[in-house]
């Protein structure tokens, strides 16, 4: 790349135009339904509208066409600038060594163009928007070609480029893992309450007296038994619908290579296009999801522990999810792919923390118990039947405690700290030794009393720590020293040592 100052692609004014109507249609919705109340004339009704639309669009062209004349950036060989601000002008700069991700993204207005959005991220601080830097929108071969800049993709010696490793790609099988998610049951409640919500702005009572008694007229015909079984099922098929399409736009020519500059390349998406690019030396190990529903069908994510992902991404899909819900055996094959380790067999807790457990679910239990008590003495109507729902948690508590404690363990291996814990959603973490940079030592009063304690590693990558809950307080201090050598030393008694050995 050249010296040279560029500015970002002209046809950014025809994208926010047409954009601009996502602002237009609900104004001039609400604009047509007050002047329609106001008995106002047809034909001043649309006039108004027309004026409003038209006033609106230039309003957002004229605010681009400032935003695209103080916007310049240029790549230089060992920065990358950015000039931006129309009230306030800012100059930002980074060092090209310090880039870690370039992430571009094209919405189905900006695909149509050939634009994109590049952001190039470095591994200061995920999630701060000064660690990276916006370019909104530039030409798709544009984006493309800072990409392969940016990240040093370097051909062979003959000029060729080297070919990419792919690692996963996306099968049509996976999509049976879709539903597996709680969305799936309450998909149809928050349709409703998305609905009610968008008429109740244009002053259509979705839930008015009159309409809920049609309602009512119209169900009682149905028998009760029936209409138990109906409106759950309409729910599940709502959300297993609204599920299995999600998936489909969000995981649409999924694809996960790896390039020969030491690069990790993921796309996927089919209205909104992504490319998310990450340098393999940022990566400080990898995470598998298994939410509970997914758990029971078998199946998992793969997610990148590293540095310079961002935290408060807004899509479908967090920037450190690799994979979507795929087969536990292809989500462990990918993991071994992108972070190669020995697979340890994990040691288990101390029997005090599966009783530990059980206690919070027996305490949750009495709690719902009392609630149930107070409920019946206050109110005349509750059922008697409402007594089966702390009966019924009785079984559900222990089964979801005995798992939480089965969900429990750790190891270590020559190259990574293993933990795994969860139930709602069992997170196993592979973790990096040498990105480990300091260590939490946790211990409540009823934790102590059961030699138990908590230990927590952190690191400048992923979630910022990750958690070692209720291992043996002997065993976790053994962890942190073995983990990382030197350490903890210091900070323990000689001779205090339990009999922790690093397998292999």
């Amino acid at each position: 790349m050249s010296d040279e100052w560029l500015r970002l692609h002209r046809r950014t004014f025809l994208a926010s135009a047409v954009m601009s109507m996502a602002l237009v249609v609900p104004l001039v919705t609400v604009l047509t339904k007050v002047l329609l109340d106001q008995e106002v004339a047809l034909r001043l009704v649309v006039a108004a509208d027309a004026g409003a639309t038209v006033l609106i669009i230039i309003g957002v062209v004229i605010y681009d066409v400032l935003r695209w004349r103080a916007t310049t950036y240029r790549i230089t060989g060992e920065r990358v600038e950015l000039r931006s601000g129309i009230m306030v002008r800012e100059h930002r700069s980074i060092p090209r060594d310090r880039v870690r991700t370039v992430d571009v993204t094209a919405d189905p207005v900006r695909r149509v163009l050939g634009l994109a959005v590049v952001k190039v991220g470095t591994g200061e601080r995920a999630g701060d928007d000064k660690a990276e830097l916006t370019l909104d929108p530039v030409g798709r071969a544009d984006a493309d070609r800072l990409r392969r800049t940016l990240l040093h993709r370097s051909p062979e010696p003959d000029g060729t480029p080297q070919a990419d490793a792919t690692i996963a790609e996306l099968r049509w099988a996976w999509i049976r893992y879709a539903p597996l998610t709680v969305w799936a049951f309450v998909g149809g409640a928050v349709l409703v309450g998305v609905a009610h919500r968008a008429l109740d702005i244009i002053g259509v009572e979705l839930f008015s007296l009159d309409a809920l008694g049609d309602l009512w007229d119209r169900l009682s015909v149905i028998p009760g038994w029936l209409l138990i079984v109906l409106l759950p099922a309409a729910d599940l098929l709502v959300g297993t619908v609204g599920a299995v399409a999600l998936f489909v736009e969000s995981w649409w020519h999924y694809r996960l290579d790896r390039e020969p500059s030491g690069t990790l390349r993921l796309r996927r998406g089919l209205l909104t296009t992504r490319s998310l690019t990450l340098t393999e030396r940022r990566l400080r190990g990898v995470e598998l999801s298994r939410p509970l529903l997914l758990r029971w069908g078998g199946g998992a994510r793969v997610k990148a522990v590293a540095t310079g992902l961002s935290k408060n991404d807004k899509e479908t899909e967090r920037a450190d999810t690799l994979t979507p819900p795929v087969p536990l055996a292809e989500a462990l094959r990918v993991a071994q792919e992108i972070s190669p380790g020995e697979h340890p067999a994990l040691r288990a807790h101390p029997k005090a923390a599966r009783a530990r457990r059980m206690r919070w679910a027996g305490f949750a239990v009495v709690m719902l118990a009392v609630a149930t008590a107070a409920l019946d003495a206050v109110f005349a109507w509750v059922p008697w039947w409402a007594w089966a729902v702390p009966a019924a948690a009785v079984p559900a508590a222990a089964y979801f405690a005995a798992d939480a404690y089965r969900g429990l363990g750790h190891g270590l291996t020559g190259r990574h700290l293993v933990t795994r814990s969860g139930t709602a959603v069992r997170r196993t973490v592979a973790l990096d030794r040498t990105g480990i940079i300091g260590w939490h030592f946790r211990q409540s009063v009823f934790q102590r009393r059961a030699g138990l304690a908590t230990l927590v590693a952190t690191t400048a990558a992923g979630h910022g720590s990750y958690t070692v809950h209720d291992a043996a307080e002997a065993a976790a201090v053994d962890l942190a020293d073995l983990a990382v050598p030197g350490l903890v030393a210091p900070f323990r008694a000689s001779g205090d040592r339990d009999g922790f050995v690093t397998p292999g």
